[in-house]
């Protein structure tokens, strides 16, 4: 097997590529993270790299302009090594896996809910979505009685018969690893034991049997598994309190920007094996950093719990995800039964449990009905509106009587890809934006204050409203043709400069062009057009809806008015619109936290209705009257118009 040798620039990688291997395997092979917004289709353009010295070979696209090709640009994904090479990899072209920073840390997970989780005591009567403190986990100190004559039942069930006393179990079960030490280590520890016990559906598991009295030892894990960012949180069980937070981006991005491209790439030699590897490491790396930094021993954390949308729940457990897009759209699971966590390749105590909060269907996961319970929508007397601005655009609406929720194929636009300038919330990303309407000068906000290298979702939702304010967009989203430094005519169209290339972190102007509003246009359309869909189907108007609860990271950076304007979101009383945060990673707390709210979270589950927007007549009437800003209809828009 022919191989050659590859020069990575700026990294001064150097590296063995076979030939035929594309720039982009070789490239991951060095553990340089290229961005591949389509799955390495050769469509999105996100890949470019310079070959500087080398022989390759390359697939014709229309996202190489005549010019890169001069320049020797090539997209990594569909261009294969033929010689030794010397390559080098633009800033524009990785995936930043940064940690975030505090400050950002802090806006994703802004909410309802603080780090101490509150919980009632036991007894107390569930309030407000609050539960009753009853961990996933439990450690009980266990003082057995020596078996005599009189008393000769086995040390099993001898341990089982106090823990029964104590607790009220009923069903309980345990594994062959504990039953083959338990003679001795009973008899060595003089029948004084700590019993580590986990709830299995309705069985009651001896997960672990140790000597002497470590019932204070007692963590957990909960995890947000978003298809961009994975957000986990270290718990203390018997406190009830957070000890740390950490989130990052999901490394399955080098696969694909939305669930569809990784569901395709799955399907890839070793597909589902890679994006499996990718989203249990993230959630491993965040594991290890909060047991090292709370010093906290890896055998005591006994427990996990995810919540995620139907296809990263499906590639953490390393199940095909190939059926949920094809017709008729069914995942292999929604109700996943609690397994070891080892089998999924997460690494706490080696016999710890993990637990997925239920799905509803192929395109409303975990994460929703994660967010229901967080909400507490499911309880309440007036109607509400949950919903996820995010790639899939989750949508609920009900209140205590009803549940029903879909999925607005919103595409990846408002979460960084898909467009020119586009990055994720990390630093640099432009999040605020004022424009002045004589000078077409651009105010900006940076996330940590650093030089702009990019647009986030937020900014880009600021960034549309300004134009539209200043007359540099029309309705339908068109650039204004004037003689300005800031508007500049290309072959595909005109572009905005939001930043010059002097004030930025790299070597090139920040720019919006019309093929990037087109794309944040048909984004939000698509969003609100659902929700829109979604309100009629039930015989309702959006006038009735009493509470609009705005979840993810992705809200708490949105202005209400600018998203108003864009249309975006309906136009109703501002002081309806509820920021909520994180509420994926708040209700899987819950559930770690309380047995009572893991049984809440199936019964939303069971109770959502899925409705699928294709079957409505309507829906494409609807989404095409959305494809102007904010609406064809201005009636729906009275603060606007």
């Amino acid at each position: 097997m022919t191989k050659f040798k590859g020069i990575l620039y700026p990294d001064n990688k150097t590296i063995e590529v076979e030939k035929d291997k594309t720039i982009l395997s070789a490239a991951l092979s060095a553990g340089v993270l290229i961005n591949t917004s389509c799955g390495g289709d050769g469509v999105c353009g996100r890949c470019k790299v310079i070959v500087k010295k080398g022989k390759v070979l390359t697939q014709p696209s229309g996202a190489i302009t005549l010019e890169e090709r001069r320049q020797q640009v090539y997209l990594a994904c569909i261009t294969t090594v033929h010689s030794d090479l010397e390559i080098e990899i633009p800033v524009k072209s990785r995936i930043d896996f940064e940690k975030l920073t505090p400050q950002e840390l802090a806006l994703r997970l802004k909410g309802l809910y603080s780090d101490s989780e509150d919980i009632v005591e036991p007894g107390q009567d569930e309030v407000s979505g609050i539960f009753k403190h009853s961990p996933l986990a439990t450690k009980i100190y266990l003082e057995l009685s020596e078996p005599t004559l009189d008393d000769n039942i086995s040390d099993l069930e001898r341990l089982y018969r106090q823990v029964r006393r104590i607790q009220g179990a009923g069903i309980m079960q345990t594994g062959l690893y504990n039953i083959r030490q338990l003679g001795e280590l009973l008899r060595d520890a003089n029948w004084k034991v700590t019993v580590t016990l986990g709830k299995r559906n309705d069985t009651v598991e001896i997960v672990l049997v140790e000597p002497g009295n470590t019932s204070q030892n007692n963590f957990g894990l909960c995890f947000d598994i978003g298809t961009t960012t994975i957000s986990g949180q270290l718990v203390d069980l018997n406190q009830k309190k957070v000890l740390g937070t950490k989130a990052t981006y999901n490394k399955q991005a080098v696969f694909g920007s939305d669930v569809i491209t990784r569901i395709i790439y799955a399907h890839e030699e070793n597909g589902l094996e890679k994006l499996h590897n990718a989203v249990s490491d993230t959630m491993n790396q965040i594991a290890k950093e909060l047991i090292q930094e709370h010093k906290v021993d890896i055998n005591d954390v006994a427990c996990v719990v995810c919540a995620g949308n139907t296809t990263m729940i499906h590639l953490l457990l390393s199940v095909d995800p190939s059926y949920i897009r094809r017709h008729p759209y069914v995942p292999t699971a929604n109700f996943v039964p609690v397994i070891r966590a080892l089998e999924a390749g997460i690494k706490i105590n080696p016999r710890g449990l993990l637990s997925c909060v239920p799905g509803v269907s192929s395109y409303v996961g975990g994460d929703t009905t994660s967010g229901v319970l967080a909400s507490g929508i499911y309880k309440q007397d007036d109607l509400s509106i949950l919903i996820d601005i995010g790639t899939n655009g989750e949508i609920v609406l009900g209140n205590k009587d009803f549940l029903v929720a879909c999925a607005a194929s919103a595409g990846p636009a408002f979460e960084g890809s898909g467009v020119s300038c586009g990055m994720r919330s990390s630093a640099g990303a432009i999040q605020k934006v004022n424009i002045d309407p004589k000078t077409y000068k651009v105010n900006y906000v940076t996330i940590g204050d650093a030089k702009p290298r990019g647009i986030c979702g937020s900014g880009y939702i600021d960034l549309l409203a300004e134009m539209l304010k200043a007359g540099i967009i029309d309705k339908s989203g068109k650039i204004k043709s004037e003689n300005s430094k800031y508007i500049r005519q290309l072959d595909s169209g005109r572009e905005f400069v939001v930043a010059f290339k002097e004030d930025t972190g790299f070597s090139s102007d920040i720019v919006i062009t019309e093929t990037d509003i087109e794309n944040l246009k048909r984004a939000k359309a698509a969003i609100f057009s659902a929700a829109a869909i979604l309100v009629r189907h039930m015989d309702l108007d959006f006038s009735v809806i009493k509470k609009f609860y705005i979840a993810g990271g992705f809200g708490a950076y949105v202005n209400i008015d600018n998203a108003v304007r864009i249309g975006l979101l309906p136009d109703l009383e501002r002081d309806k619109f509820l920021f909520i945060g994180n509420s994926s990673l708040s209700g899987a707390r819950q559930v770690l936290l309380s047995d009572e709210a893991m049984k809440k979270a199936d019964d939303i589950a069971h109770k959502i209705t899925y409705f699928e927007l294709s079957v409505d007549p309507g829906y494409m009437d609807e989404y095409g009257a959305a494809l102007f800003f904010p609406h064809t209809d201005l009636k729906r828009f009275p603060s606007i118009k």
